[in-house]
């Protein structure tokens, strides 16, 4: 429609929340461009309507809407900047403008709770408990409340989903990686976006890390897992043609996912890598957002609602919701509709919800705590002490020491070359800016893992206290025990801080060094540092022996943190690093497998089978043909 004052408003998402109204507080996402094309500014606005902080037209253009919608304005000059020339934009310049609705504040009352997506549809939700995210570079609350769902909400959502699941059984791979493509396409294109919504709410850098780091591995991943839905081989499609038996790997039905505070990208319930693999694997997804960065959350759901109708998914096929209570969380991860579930956090919430989901026979993947041993031989100390200490300093401390690969535990043989590395990782330590943390648990946490540590015999080099950085942060902390006191207290020295921190384990020779090793619980990663000229070979033989079954992943020569995307990688180990040591949650595509049954045909006509199992191999899929392994079509029955 067109105003009669020279505006023209277009609602893009219709919200579900308060109505903004005159004399009511706005926050708002806003977005600007000229005619053009060339956009002159992004920004987060707080005002209250009528007060004419803003310009005429982008204020009125408010008036109307609610809490969730987006909006489109196009404004004329007289509504705008007039013949005033501001930086990016010229004189007597028409305006256009997207708008997102954050939050209404009316008489004292914030009105601002965000809509949540199920059964295909964003709306309010029926909860009467809220939380809102904090920036933990400054400690200020952002704009917006989140709901937390009843058990109610989180009923129908199981619901639709099964519906959705029936719905999408026996489609073609090509179906699922459509929307995943699609879905990586729209989250490009709201980048910007993004990185501002998730940087306010982690304090995680926008370039490097979240811009062109994180955001290219979420939709290369999205991009891997369709390349994989399309192709087929990952079913692992196996036929008999003598016996006339098939079996492949097929959807389990819905699945939720939990993702972490760490990686509001990648590893997020809406985008990452779960998610990709869930739905590749043909199954509807329930994504359950973190505390931490609902906002971000929600801006992924949006892309992927959008792209679900681009492509023609079923309603409920991708829902989202911000937060259960712990009692609805064991419900919905035990409940019958639901196929399997993806978690990544804390070991203490994860066991909660694998109680639950085993006494249910349900499946349930888990990504728990991790210190990631790495082993730093004699010979390569001699060799070169220098480049390790760098090496090791740069990996422990990336983003405040905040990943589950990051190398919390390091053992050494005591000597002259030991302590030169102690003292020279421990310089490099309080040199270097202590990094700010996602949110306060995370600096409660590590100040209790410090207190355990220090309680079974550790003893701090430096650090160990609050502050230091930029909003929530702690001072970059490094302790060491001796090798005998760690085998006396082998479980309380392996205590996470999941932080900027580690743990330097001094043996007095090499059988301790060795039985350090076998006391060791299991890691995601494990790595050894030895002499490239091969004076550490020996010793490096009989320790990889007792390291190798410890750790999912085992490295030579290099820090843990990094975690590539690749068909090889292993992004998992035994217990307690995951709940299961067969499976990965990174690799593609291994990680589907997760989220698949094996479905078997015996003597099952031909017209009845799934195509990947028919004798025609159109799509070319690898298959294991008679025991070999071929693209080619089989002579079958």
């Amino acid at each position: 429609m067109r105003a009669p004052s020279g505006l023209k408003i277009e609602d893009v998402i219709v919200g579900a929340g308060a109505v903004a109204e005159p004399g009511a507080t706005v926050t708002i996402e806003c977005r600007g461009w000229l005619n053009r094309g060339d956009e002159f500014g992004s920004s987060l606005e707080s005002f209250r309507i009528g007060q004419r902080r803003l310009i005429a037209g982008l204020e009125r253009g408010v008036i109307g809407m609610r809490v969730g919608g987006v909006r489109k304005l196009r404004v004329s000059p007289h509504l705008a900047y007039r013949d005033q020339a501001v930086p990016g934009v010229p004189p007597n310049a028409v305006l256009n403008f997207e708008v997102k609705l954050l939050s209404v504040e009316k008489t004292g009352v914030i009105m601002s709770t965000q809509p949540l997506l199920i059964a295909g549809s964003w709306r309010a939700s029926a909860g009467t408990e809220t939380f809102h995210a904090t920036n933990p570079a400054t400690g200020d609350p952002l704009p917006g409340e989140y709901p937390v769902s009843p058990w109610s909400e989180i009923v129908e959502a199981l619901s639709v989903a099964d519906a959705a699941a029936r719905r999408v059984r026996g489609w073609s791979g090509e179906r699922f990686a459509a929307f995943l493509e699609a879905y990586a396409e729209r989250i490009e294109a709201r980048t910007d976006e993004l990185v501002a919504m998730a940087h306010r709410e982690t304090a995680l850098p926008a370039s490097p890390r979240l811009k062109d780091v994180e955001l290219p591995r979420t939709t290369g991943q999205l991009r891997q897992a369709a390349a994989a839905a399309r192709e087929g081989s990952w079913a692992l499609p196996t036929i008999d043609t003598k016996a006339n038996i098939r079996s492949m790997y097929g959807p389990l039905g819905p699945v939720a996912v939990f993702g972490p505070n760490n990686f509001p990208f990648a590893f997020n319930g809406a985008s990452g890598g779960d998610f990709a693999a869930a739905v590749a694997a043909g199954n509807p997804v329930i994504a359950k957002g973190h505390s931490s960065h609902p906002g971000t959350s929600r801006l992924l759901a949006e892309a992927a609602h959008e792209a679900a109708q681009a492509t023609d998914m079923p309603p409920g096929f991708v829902q989202l919701i911000y937060r259960t209570s712990h009692e609805d969380g064991r419900r919905l991860v035990s409940h019958p509709l639901i196929g399997a579930t993806g978690y990544t956090g804390s070991r203490s919430a994860g066991l909660e919800l694998k109680a639950a989901a085993d006494r249910a026979g349900k499946l349930i993947y888990l990504e728990l705590s991790s210190i990631n041993p790495v082993f730093v031989l004699p010979g390569a100390l001699e060799e070169r002490l220098e480049k390790i200490a760098d090496d090791f300093t740069t990996s422990c401390l990336m983003g405040a020491g905040q990943f589950c690969t990051n190398p919390g535990l390091v053992v050494l043989k005591a000597g002259g070359r030991t302590e030169d590395f102690v003292a020279a990782v421990a310089e490099r330590f309080q040199k270097a800016p202590a990094g700010t943390l996602l949110n306060e648990g995370v600096q409660k946490s590590l100040a209790r893992g410090f207190a355990a540590l220090k309680q079974a015999g550790a003893e701090v080099v430096t650090g160990d206290e609050a502050g230091g950085g930029q909003g929530v942060s702690y001072r970059n902390t490094l302790l060491r025990v001796s090798g005998k006191r760690f085998l006396e207290e082998p479980e309380a020295l392996q205590t996470e801080a999941f932080g900027n921190s580690s743990l330097f384990v001094v043996a007095a020779d090499d059988e301790e060094l060795l039985q350090i090793a076998e006391r060791l619980e299991g890691n995601l990663t494990g790595g050894v540092y030895s002499d490239t000229r091969g004076g550490d070979d020996g010793l490096y033989d009989r320790l990889e022996p007792r390291l190798r079954p410890r750790v999912g992943r085992l490295l030579n020569d290099k820090m843990p943190t990094g975690v590539a995307v690749s068909p090889a990688m292993n992004h998992g180990g035994p217990y307690p690093a995951t709940g299961h040591p067969g499976f990965t949650a990174v690799g593609i595509p291994a990680a589907l497998r997760r989220f698949a049954m094996l479905l078997c045909y015996d003597g099952v006509r031909s017209e009845r089978l799934p195509p990947l199992l028919a004798n025609e191999n159109p799509g070319g899929a690898w298959r294991l043909v008679d025991g070999r392994w071929t693209q080619e079509a089989a002579r079958g029955a």
